[in-house]
């Protein structure tokens, strides 16, 4: 083997460990990030017993909302840190701060034991996960795109939103399996500590793999050509606006649907047409495996024919589909699957691409701050309200409003996407 060639496979093996361990601490990440919403219905007496299942529900998930608000502050912060330092240094703190943050709730005292402070530390364990992950999403998808080899970064991104899914899919795969075999009163009382305890224990293999593979190329040359900015978020919002105003119009309405039907929905459904918890907690894992595994096929057909072209197919397909996609759901878990299923083949396409397009809208010293900031707006804003939203239009006998704003999020994202200049090159 000749040298040139030798070094080739060298490259070769460091991409495939590197890709292995930004998607597998990804999951974990995500993992955790996750619990909380699949474990709401279960926790949510503990934390505020006021007697009334929606409230009690509406309260735990306005905590759930209020994370997300934290994702801008964490995206600003860490993904500015992490183009100062490097993307394994930014990917090592985020999952420090999300592992302890999951330990932490494992560990609160009820509203019973403490009082007040019950619901005050779950909100504030709450924002630092969200803080975390707002560092998390722009962090792993520059270390995946600029480890991709070449002509394949949508696929190589992919596996970012891959590994968001698939952590989401094992807390919801958890929450299923607890639900079945737990009694009601075991999983209120220990069962839902046992699950984000079992996220911070993960939180140790992420760490470990995360600190075991090098930096990408990207940021060695930028540090190397003195090109890593010292206010990296300022020189995002001085010099490209438009790119970060795009993002957030990117994410808008794939973020919202991601919550709404595989993290909010059984919840939602159990309250608005008395489905079994457990019926569709099992559909939406379902309909979330389904999105996870194609995922990996949208990047590849995304680096072919272009990210423009997929992203089209989610949004519009989404914004015809949803509202009849909702009223075909009724009290059989067959109903709830088959919707589930048709908005994970839409939502699919739109992850597929996701972490290419946004990464390919600003150069690597200012990569990671210029997808965090924006896409954590976007994801606090309709991501983490539309559980509040869905909750609260069902507990008024509006839901059809819900629907309205949906589709309404898919239209606004589908004129974006067209508009946008095609970055496939």
């Amino acid at each position: 083997m000749t040298q040139a060639a030798a070094r080739e496979a060298d490259r070769t093996r460091t991409r495939r460990r590197s890709l292995f361990a930004g998607t597998v601490g990804n999951l974990v990440e995500w993992f955790d990030w996750s619990v909380y919403g699949f474990f709401v219905p279960v926790f949510a007496s503990s934390f505020f017993p006021v007697g009334d299942r929606f409230t009690e529900i509406l309260a735990a998930f306005t905590v759930f909302a209020v994370g997300f608000f934290f994702r801008p502050l964490g995206g600003a912060v860490l993904g500015s840190y992490a183009d100062r330092h490097g993307r394994r240094a930014g990917m090592t703190l985020t999952i420090l701060l999300m592992a302890g943050a999951s330990a932490l709730i494992a560990l609160l005292p009820t509203y019973a034991q403490i009082g007040v402070a019950a619901p005050v530390l779950l909100t504030v364990a709450r924002c630092v996960q969200g803080f975390s992950a707002g560092g998390e999403f722009g962090t792993s998808s520059a270390f995946l795109v600029e480890n991709a080899p070449p002509g394949r970064r949508a696929w190589a991104g992919s596996w970012q939103q891959v590994s968001v899914g698939a952590g989401t899919l094992l807390a919801s795969l958890l929450a299923s399996i607890m639900f079945a075999s737990l009694s009601d009163e075991s999983l209120a009382a220990w069962g839902w500590r046992v699950a984000f305890g079992i996220g911070a224990v993960l939180g140790l293999l992420g760490l470990w793999l995360r600190m075991a593979v090098p930096d990408t190329d990207a940021f060695t040359r930028a540090r190397a050509t003195g090109r890593v900015v010292r206010n990296p978020l300022a020189t995002v919002l001085r010099e490209h606006p438009r790119a970060a105003l795009r993002v957030v119009g990117m994410v808008a309405a794939g973020t919202a649907l991601v919550q709404f039907w595989f993290v909010s929905l059984p919840s939602v459904l159990t309250l608005h047409t008395g489905v079994e918890l457990r019926e569709a907690q099992f559909a939406a894992m379902l309909g979330l495996a389904l999105f996870t595994i194609l995922q990996p096929v949208s990047g590849f057909l995304s680096d072919r024919f272009g990210r423009r072209p997929l992203l089209l197919v989610f949004a519009v397909g989404s914004a015809a589909s949803f509202i009849p996609l909702v009223n075909t759901v009724g009290q059989t878990m067959s109903s709830v699957l088959v919707a589930v299923s048709v908005s994970a083949v839409l939502l699919a396409a739109y992850a597929g691409s996701l972490a290419a397009v946004m990464a390919e809208q600003f150069p690597p010293e200012v990569r990671t701050a210029g997808i965090s900031l924006p896409y954590g707006i976007a994801v606090a804003v309709f991501g983490g309200l539309a559980p509040v939203l869905a909750t609260a239009m069902v507990a008024q006998g509006t839901f059809w409003v819900f629907g309205v704003v949906m589709v309404a999020l898919c239209v606004v994202s589908a004129v974006v996407y067209w508009l946008m200049p095609e970055t496939n090159s």
